[in-house]
């Protein structure tokens, strides 16, 4: 059979289509086998991440039944996984009863209310502890509403986090008694943050900042210590976590009222902040300066000794050596700078020929230096070649050093040599006085004594020579008196001068007629002097000038007296004088011419200074003799001096002055007889103007004192000198020859002072050559 060529070609084609479609089929079918292979493989990779897991699902669905790995079954210590979640309780193993009850309760909510839930349950006969966290599957992993519960094993994570919980209790434990030893310490203790603020601080703080608790001074940040070189103590703290090292410094800070000195240390704590605290060092540095003081008031006391003092410390270095030891050893200023040792002491002083001279001297002065390692102290001579003797003592320390003591004892022997020349020389001395010496020493027995005293008590010098007892020459001395009971006075002037170191004296009167006078004076070492003067002659001569100075007060007396009479017998005759002269001028007798009455005017004005005068006399007279009468009344200062300067201005204006007063009724009121303060204050105007030149000026001035009231009557007239002032006031003058008083130059003055005391006030006269004068008058 002939196929034909268009048939042929039709099945060529037919059969390269299936040809064509078989081989995508191959090739798609291969991609298929590719694909599952790949998902086998990934699937099977997913299995095993989560076998590698820490977690392990639980799928729950809604009729209970459960899909989980075998992995799961042993966690829960079962043998296999059950199909129902609750045979996950397996009696002695699997989930405790009650934990499963919680699980199935949170399931079936999170499968009604989509709520995850967390929760912990340890199988039982195991110590193993699972973490579950639970929520509604995806739909993609199991439609229905199922439940996803995944278990975690964190039984190692439970150990480290109870052994963390037990390392925290502990670290709670240390630090409560970290903080109560912060507490409890006595002295400032804080803790500051990276920040340098306060975030702890202990009682002890609180309390030197006398703050409310510690939470006050967090919060107000309150500082103990103050600012210091322009930097506050949070700064000082940045400083020393900035450059994390400790900080320490001496500041002062006020605590309790008074300033006391600390030492601060601020201690970097790395990252975590600065922990400081405070020693109050004020009780050290007390005791550190009180040493201080006393070991420089102890070296400037031993500069004031004439005795050279040095030290030498365990090194046998010089440590100290006052201006004495200096001066005797002649060492170098440079050795108080570089301090010696011991032997190079002794070189320097050798060289300087200080010390004796010494055939090997490298032995002796190893011979020296075992002074410090002696145990008793050692004293030597040293001879020097300018003839100086010293005496040396050294005395070893428990430190290991020396003190050493040297004394200048040249003076010493020459005194010594010269003793016996100085004891003949007082004896001499003695002998030579006019008054009679004994010395008694503190056991009443008789040292010393001068020929005088044998010579005054008519003693035998072979009795003196025993040196008896004070009671066994009183018994000889008795003979002598007038008075034997006299004895016992000169005894007890003794003993006090030898026992009671006091000063006492008397008298005793002598047979013969004659009268001694003896005392007793403390000497120095502890002896008593008996000094005894015969007095005979000055005892007649002073009863003789007494009978005088009572003649001489009773002269005195009758001359007061005479005064006072004359005073009252010239007013007699001056007032009938003034009252024929006041009859004459009121024209009784006739008419008198202009020249007559000129005279009147003349004999009135000669009266009333006469009576002026003589009212002056016989009050200065009564005055002295204490025998003045005062009328005292309350006078009001102001309008009485106003009166006493009105009375005067006729005067002043005559003289071409001018007079200010001053005052006002402040100056008050004062006890004083009128009359007679008024003639006081007059005359001390009256001066005023008499020695005030034509143009001066003359000041009044009235003040209240806190003791009274004061007037001043001040001038710028000629002045006086000291001496004049001192002559003007007790009313005398120098006569021509310079030297003798010749008599009173006017009453004024002695007469105002003298009426002012009678007041029980107080006069004070300042005077200026060519200045002028000024007169204070201080009444009570």
């Amino acid at each position: 059979m002939e196929i034909s060529p268009t048939a042929l070609a039709l099945l060529g084609l037919l059969l390269a289509a299936w040809t064509l479609g078989a081989a995508i089929m191959v090739l798609r079918a291969s991609a298929a086998v590719r694909a599952a292979e790949g998902s086998r493989r990934a699937s099977k990779r997913l299995g095993r991440m989560v076998d590698e897991s820490p977690a392990v699902p639980l799928l729950v669905r809604v009729d209970g039944r459960i899909e989980a790995p075998e992995r799961l079954a042993s966690w829960l210590g079962l043998d296999r996984m059950p199909g129902y979640l609750s045979e996950l309780d397996a009696g002695s193993y699997g989930i405790e009863t009650a934990q499963l009850a919680l699980l199935d309760e949170h399931v079936r909510r999170a499968q009604k209310t989509a709520t995850p839930f967390r929760m912990v349950v340890t199988p039982r006969g195991t110590t193993t502890s699972l973490a579950v966290h639970g929520h509604l599957a995806d739909p993609a992993v199991s439609p229905g509403g199922a439940a996803l519960v995944w278990f975690f094993d964190f039984s190692d994570t439970q150990i480290e986090l109870a052994q963390l919980r037990a390392d925290t209790a502990r670290a709670k434990s240390d630090f409560a008694a970290l903080v109560g030893l912060i507490e409890a310490a006595p002295m400032p203790m804080w803790f500051r943050g990276p920040d340098a603020k306060l975030r702890l601080v202990n009682s002890a703080y609180v309390d030197a900042v006398g703050a409310s608790d510690a939470d006050a001074v967090v919060e107000g940040q309150i500082e103990l210590i103050e600012a210091a070189d322009g930097l506050t103590a949070a700064q000082i703290a940045e400083q020393a976590r900035t450059q994390d090292r400790a900080i320490e410094r001496d500041v002062t800070a006020t605590v309790g009222g008074q300033r006391r000195t600390f030492r601060v240390s601020d201690l970097p704590l790395g990252k975590e902040g600065v922990a400081g605290y405070a020693v109050d060092i004020e009780d050290m540095e007390e005791q550190a300066r009180a040493f201080r003081a006393f070991r420089e008031a102890q070296r400037s006391m031993l500069d004031q000794l004439s005795v050279g003092v040095a030290q030498f410390d365990g090194r046998r270095m010089l440590t100290f050596a006052n201006q004495p030891f200096q001066r005797i050893f002649a060492l170098p200023a440079s050795a108080m700078i570089d301090p010696p040792h011991f032997d190079r002491f002794l070189d320097l002083a050798r060289d300087a020929q200080r010390v004796p001279e010494s055939r090997d001297f490298p032995a002796w002065r190893r011979e020296l230096g075992g002074w410090f390692a002696a145990g008793t102290p050692a004293e030597d001579a040293w001879p020097l070649s300018d003839g100086t003797h010293l005496r040396i003592v050294a005395q070893p320390m428990p430190d290991g050093g020396l003190v050493l003591v040297a004394e200048d004892r040249t003076e010493q022997l020459a005194l010594s040599a010269t003793r016996d020349t100085l004891l003949r020389t007082r004896t001499a001395t003695f002998d030579s006085l006019f008054e009679s010496l004994a010395v008694f020493a503190p056991d009443a027995k008789l040292q010393l004594w001068n020929r005088r005293f044998v010579a005054d008590w008519g003693l035998e010098a072979d009795f003196l020579d025993g040196h008896p007892h004070i009671e066994t020459l009183l018994g000889e001395v008795k003979k002598k008196l007038a008075r034997p009971e006299q004895a016992k006075a000169i005894g007890d002037v003794v003993r006090a001068a030898t026992l009671d170191r006091k000063r006492k004296s008397g008298r005793a009167a002598l047979a013969d007629g004659r009268t001694l006078e003896f005392a007793g004076v403390p000497l120095p070492d502890g002896n008593g002097l008996l000094t005894v003067l015969d007095i005979t002659d000055s005892q007649k001569a002073e009863s003789a000038l007494r009978e005088r100075n009572a003649a001489l007060e009773e002269a005195d007396a009758v001359k007061t007296r005479f005064l006072a009479n004359m005073s009252y017998e010239f007013r007699t005759p001056l007032t009938s004088i003034g009252g024929f002269a006041e009859l004459l001028q009121s024209g009784v007798a006739g008419e008198i011419s202009p020249q007559g009455q000129d005279y009147i005017s003349a004999i009135l004005d000669s009266v009333a200074r006469l009576g002026e005068q003589i009212e002056n006399v016989l009050d200065l007279s009564q005055s002295e003799a204490g025998l003045l009468p005062l009328d005292l009344v309350d006078v009001e200062l102001l309008p009485f001096v106003t009166g006493i300067v009105r009375d005067r201005e006729t005067a002043i204006g005559a003289a071409g002055l001018s007079l200010d007063l001053r005052g006002d009724k402040t100056a008050g009121v004062v006890k004083a007889d009128r009359r007679r303060l008024g003639r006081a204050l007059g005359h001390l105007l009256d001066n005023a103007i008499a020695a005030t030149p034509a143009g001066g000026k003359i000041l009044v001035d009235l003040a209240r004192m806190k003791s009274g009231a004061r007037i001043v009557v001040s001038d710028n007239g000629r002045g006086m000198t000291q001496a004049e002032a001192a002559r003007a006031l007790d009313g005398t003058k120098i006569a021509p020859d310079g030297k003798s008083p010749e008599r009173r130059q006017g009453l004024g003055l002695p007469l105002a002072r003298q009426l002012i005391e009678a007041h029980g006030g107080r006069l004070q006269l300042l005077s200026e050559k060519g200045a002028g004068t000024t007169v204070s008058v201080l009444l009570p």
